[in-house]
């Protein structure tokens, strides 16, 4: 017979003990980018609810931006980096390819021989991160996993480019996981539909690019670098007639109804969506309903903790209140789950 191989002893429950956010300095009103998009803020406003946006200084990288966002979710969670056993970070704006940011950010943080890696999941990509970390833990693999959504995406921005420059923004949510007495994030349900990548996207790959630059510097012209591009229309008609579907399988997972939630955190891509996701799903009035974007803008990755932590910053919503997570967005990927809120730094 084989010889039977050892376990790590599983833990019942996992939930969120502790969330930080790291907001870049600069804000950017509408009024600052509505010459370049030909628009105005009155459209902007209708067309995404957005007011302002936060962009990156230089010295607020997707390293920097995320170890800030950690130190308070450990602040937050009471516990100290020593005793996180993995890092999971989720963006779609990280400009290298190695090493992982995760592993650069344990580090950052004082940590050794620190598991670490990266997801690229899109919008989607904090709720796929805290679904490995919540699995981490109940099977005994981690103890404390810390998490963290974040995104530079003015990096990838045609500050001329109607359908996105208005949209997209900076910053970083993070969130350390752990054991629960309780179980405070629930079954994940997530997918993706790759038919749909061209709704997000970036408009080259890289290799692209570098052969455009080369025959430019031959000829003596010009290349473009490579930006972000959306299809606003599809995507939105994509939010409003499949992602009903998403919200009700996460909360069927997690033994619940629309009526046992006290608060909503969506994906803060379009006031929009939000609001008819609202109406689709019937939520009561007493709901407290995440709407950084006005503020915040489009942060991808980092968008659900961020817009968590004003939902708790605010007083709208309180720590230990049930809320439905959904992120959403380029894949087409979407993932959502049922969490108990943590506290703030």
């Amino acid at each position: 017979m084989p010889t039977p191989i050892a376990t790590a002893v599983p833990v019942t429950h996992a939930g969120i003990l502790g969330l930080g956010v790291y907001r870049p300095r600069r804000v950017v009103p509408n009024a600052e980018i509505v010459d370049a998009i030909e628009s105005s803020d009155e459209w902007i406003k209708t067309r995404s609810g957005i007011a302002a946006r936060h962009w990156a200084e230089p010295d607020e990288t997707i390293v920097s931006m995320s170890v800030a966002a950690a130190r308070d979710a450990l602040t937050a969670s009471g516990v100290s980096a020593d005793q996180i056993d993995a890092v999971v970070l989720a963006t779609s704006s990280q400009m290298v390819l190695g090493p992982s940011a995760g592993a650069v950010v344990a580090t950052e943080l004082g940590m050794h021989d620190t598991a670490a890696f990266d997801i690229s999941a899109g919008c989607a990509g904090f709720c796929y991160a805290l679904a490995d970390a919540a699995n981490l833990v109940r099977s005994g693999q981690a103890r404390q996993v810390l998490v963290i959504g974040v995104e530079r995406l003015s990096d990838l921005l045609d500050t001329t480019d109607r359908g996105c420059a208005f949209i997209f923004a900076d910053g970083a949510g993070a969130v350390v996981v752990g054991p629960a007495e309780q179980e405070g994030i629930g079954p994940v349900a997530w997918g993706s539909d790759g038919a749909r990548t061209s709704a997000i996207k970036q408009d080259k790959d890289f290799l692209e690019y570098f052969a455009e630059v080369a025959a430019a510097e031959a000829s003596g012209g010009t290349s473009q670098r490579p930006y972000i591009r959306m299809n606003g229309t599809e995507v939105f008609r994509w939010a409003v007639t499949f992602l009903e579907k998403a919200c009700r399988d996460a909360l069927d997972h997690a033994g619940l109804t629309a009526d046992d939630l006290d608060a909503f955190v969506p994906h803060q891509a379009n006031i929009r969506i939000t609001d008819a996701l609202v109406r689709t799903l019937g939520l009561p009035d007493t709901v407290a309903v995440a709407r950084d974007i006005i503020e915040t803008g489009n942060t991808s990755a980092a968008s659900i903790p961020m817009a968590m932590e004003q939902l708790v910053r605010s007083g709208a919503a309180n720590p230990g209140d049930t809320a439905l997570l959904l992120g959403f967005g380029a894949g087409l990927a979407y993932a959502g789950q049922v969490v108990h809120l943590p506290p703030i730094a």
